[in-house]
């Protein structure tokens, strides 16, 4: 049996700290652009079915049991309780967490002490340009304040991710932009901008990117499925190839999140550059019951030592959980197949567990 104790959830969001009705909870299965068909759940996917799965138990209801008795069951534990429980049960022992997302979210010290875990932050890029943008006043007084910010959440975060791909696509041009192409953009940016504007101007995209490359932290960016609405081939992690072979060698690891359906394209990158990663997280929650069939075509490519696991879980505690079981049985069924085929020795099949759910991160991040 192949075991992995010890899971680092190398990214993730918080929990909601809100009740949920059937529909808000609903909504949090399946990243659409709205309600599911009518007559229809989305309840019925690969990821309701997963929670169906594994998180009525730490409910004390039995699996597989209907979606409305498991919620209501969650409602009479009170959602601090639920989520205790279900964070608690997922087996996760450390948790990144991204906390720029904006709503009634959980942040790391929470979460370490909702789950008995241990919690850092990763710092998300672009609303931390943003927040800078709306305090300041000049152009030159923007990119000044947006150094100092970038530097200044080094010192405290194990990484910085970037959304560059969902505000813009992934084709940036790789080299860092120029002073005078940035001061031109910013300018334009900050005289068409209100309060709370997002960015999505590709060279001041390149430029936070390229302030962040500089910090030396780990660098995630996300690719593949991202938010509603994204158009996916644009966010194919093979567009970042150029970037990956402009900032070789200069001391910054970078992590290529999500990935899927491009999975197999974001493990060769990994395979191909020392410093570049992938991340296993929405390959596999996505994929529920296929998630081996996935992880083995993964496991094809990319370097045993480059491959992190992750939940990507985003408000639902039962998504850490889902992430977590669904890596465990996957992870153990294509080893362990391995393993009785005499392609792999146990002793390496173990190996190579706990280096893709915790060891790998712990070496990337630096985290316990």
């Amino acid at each position: 049996m192949i075991e992995t104790p010890s899971l680092v959830d190398q990214y993730c969001h918080g929990v909601l700290r809100t009740e949920l009705g059937l529909g808000t909870f609903e909504a949090h299965l399946a990243r659409g652009e709205g309600p599911p068909a009518a007559g229809t759940t989305f309840f019925d996917t690969q990821t309701g079915f997963a929670v169906r799965r594994w998180c009525p138990p730490l409910l004390g209801l039995e699996p597989h049991c209907p979606p409305a008795r498991y919620l209501a069951r969650r409602r009479e534990l009170g959602v601090l309780e639920a989520g205790r429980r279900l964070l608690r049960g997922s087996g996760i022992t450390t948790y990144l967490v991204d906390t720029g997302l904006p709503g009634d979210l959980t942040g790391p010290g929470e979460m370490a002490s909702t789950g008995a875990a241990h919690a850092h932050e990763i710092v998300r890029l672009e609303p931390l340009a943003e927040q800078v943008a709306d305090t300041s006043g000049t152009v030159e007084s923007f990119l000044a304040n947006l150094a100092e910010s970038v530097h200044g959440a080094a010192a405290n975060a194990v990484a910085f991710t970037s959304v560059a791909g969902l505000r813009h696509g992934l084709a940036l041009a790789p080299e860092p932009p120029g002073p005078g192409e940035v001061r031109g953009a910013a300018a334009r940016w900050l005289a068409g901008r209100r309060v709370g504007g997002e960015l999505s101007d590709p060279v001041l995209l390149r430029h936070l990117l390229w302030i962040a490359v500089a910090s030396g932290l780990p660098l995630q960016l996300h690719a593949g499925l991202g938010e509603p609405g994204l158009r996916i081939d644009r966010n194919d992690p093979v567009l970042l190839t150029d970037f990956a072979r402009a900032t070789a060698g200069l001391g910054t690891d970078l992590v290529l999140l999500h990935g899927y359906p491009y999975h197999r394209h974001a493990a060769h990158l990994a395979g191909v550059f020392p410093h570049v990663y992938a991340d296993l997280g929405a390959a596999l929650v996505r994929t529920g019951a296929r998630a081996s069939a996935v992880l083995s075509e993964i496991l094809e490519l990319a370097p045993f030592g480059k491959l992190l696991f992750s939940s990507g879980a985003h408000g639902l505690p039962e998504l850490h959980v889902v992430g977590a079981r669904l890596f465990r049985e996957s992870l153990a069924k294509v080893l362990g197949t391995w393993v009785a085929e005499g392609a792999w020795s146990l002793t390496d099949a173990q190996r190579v567990a706990g280096l893709i759910a915790a060891g790998n991160a712990r070496r990337v991040y630096g985290v316990e």
